[in-house]
């Protein structure tokens, strides 16, 4: 395939808001499944996503589409989560892309989500096509949520395409958008090869599945590569691409997404976010990677039966191979013995990690009260960092504790603006007035009034 006929795209959106649902229907629209094979929420393979109607794994699949030109393209399609706590994943699928879908229910309007993904996609300069969803419904209001969207980006409200992904309504729109507007993939195809990992799993025959975009370059079956963090060498017991199930081909060039198979059995040998090169004449500058991610919430898991620690152990070390965000380390206690301190980005990642322990490696867990990072200030001016109660200095020492706080913006229709200014001056007298009875040292509550940004009115 010429690279100028490659689309490499990803759908964002608020959870809900029907991503999964446009996902089906352009496989089905390209052919890409066949009718006694389709499903709903295809690309949400786990039980656990369709139990609860959101994606948690992003996924990657290859589309063929004839457009209405008469040239065939190769569209790539990056799905991503639509929670919150999952917004590490969408951050990495839009690293491998060029371009965005972003999907607005027409009955609920811009939503938090929306808001964060659209700022994540303008982050990594990527062409966003706004699409507006549901439009069968009979709460639809597609006018005034194009209105909102003009508002948040500028793109004209009546150039916005209208769809209902269940019904099948304005998909060759879509794919028409994507032709129209994503740009084809940059690199140099005679460079040496550079592929970012942007996920992967684990398999139990071929270790590492790592997940790639291709920038530069090309690579074969016999090739022997590299990866140019970890410097581990090995080769491919596999390539190919998702279509949508894996399937293996002979070479991968720039600007396709595929996958490699790399035989490893440690996830501290091929990391997300790092580049593939090969291991003879490779490339010698790596690509740009990912922030390290940041956990919010920290609690102790612990087998019911202590015996079980070593498969505890192996079950997180795998898990962390599809969950890239997962972070955690060996601890004691003197109730539940042998176990880990792991590091989630909320709640919701908390439940839906230990949820996958118990059902994918048939563990019995008992997690502890989830809690947050706390900074000590000792009397000797030492300064700790604890997420655990049981790392409490002794209090003799302590000179004060400190606890996270947040910087946050709220968006919010004009209707809005009196109620909640009123309800962040009255949670701002509850926290001054018990502040205040404590006799802190540093009361560093801010009392300037709300500010108000209008430019998403």
């Amino acid at each position: 395939m010429k690279r100028e006929n490659i689309r490499n795209f990803c759908i964002i959106a608020h959870i809900d808001h029907g991503k999964s649902t446009l996902a089906d229907r352009l496989l089905q629209f390209t052919n890409t499944v066949a009718a006694r094979d389709m499903q709903e929420q295809l690309l949400d393979s786990m039980d656990l996503e369709r139990e609860r109607g959101v994606t948690i794994k992003a996924s990657a699949v290859r589309m063929t589409y004839t457009a209405k030109n008469g040239e065939e393209y190769e569209i790539n399609l990056i799905d991503t989560p639509g929670h919150v706590d999952f917004t590490y994943e969408v951050s990495r699928a839009l690293q491998a892309c060029e371009g965005a879908i972003l999907v607005v229910d027409s009955s609920q309007g811009i939503e938090a989500q929306t808001l964060a993904n659209v700022y994540l996609a303008l982050d990594q300069d990527l062409e966003i096509i706004p699409v507006i969803n549901k439009i069968d419904l009979p709460a639809a209001r597609p006018d005034s949520v194009a209105q909102e969207v003009e508002n948040l980006i500028g793109f004209p409200a009546e150039d916005i395409i209208r769809i209902s992904a269940k019904q099948g309504i304005g998909i060759q729109d879509v794919l028409e958008a994507v032709i129209a507007r994503v740009p084809p993939p940059k690199g140099d195809l005679a460079a040496p090869l550079r592929a970012l990992v942007f996920d992967s799993h684990y398999d139990s025959y071929k270790g590492v599945v790592a997940y790639m975009r291709v920038i530069d370059g090309s690579l074969g079956k016999r090739d022997v590569l590299k990866l140019m963090a970890t410097q581990a060498q090995f080769e491919p017991v596999e390539i190919g691409i998702f279509n949508p199930a894996m399937k293996p081909i002979d070479s991968l060039s720039a600007g396709e997404v595929g996958y490699v198979a790399t035989g490893f059995k440690s996830v501290r040998e091929c990391r997300v976010g790092d580049t593939i090169t090969l291991a003879v004449n490779g490339a010698t500058e790596i690509l740009p990677g990912y922030e390290q991610v940041k956990p919010m919430v920290f609690a102790g898991l612990y087998p019911t039966d202590n015996d079980d620690y070593a498969e505890l152990r192996d079950a997180l070390e795998k898990l962390q191979l599809n969950d890239a965000s997962l972070q955690y380390e060996p601890e004691t206690s003197q109730a539940l013995n042998f176990g880990f301190r792991v590091g989630f980005l909320g709640l919701f990642h908390m439940e839906i990690v230990q949820e996958r322990l118990e059902r994918e490696y048939d563990l019995d867990i008992l997690a502890t009260a989830p809690s947050v990072e706390y900074q000590i200030l000792k009397k000797s001016g030492e300064t700790i960092t604890i997420d655990s109660p049981a790392f409490l200095p002794d209090p003799n020492e302590i000179e004060e504790i400190r606890e996270p706080w947040m910087k946050i913006q709220l968006y919010t229709p004009e209707e809005f603006i009196g109620s909640l200014m009123d309800r962040h001056q009255e949670a701002w007298a509850v926290h001054h007035d018990g502040v205040s009875r404590q006799n802190a040292r540093h009361a560093d509550v801010s009392s300037a009034p709300l500010r108000v940004d209008r430019r998403f009115l």
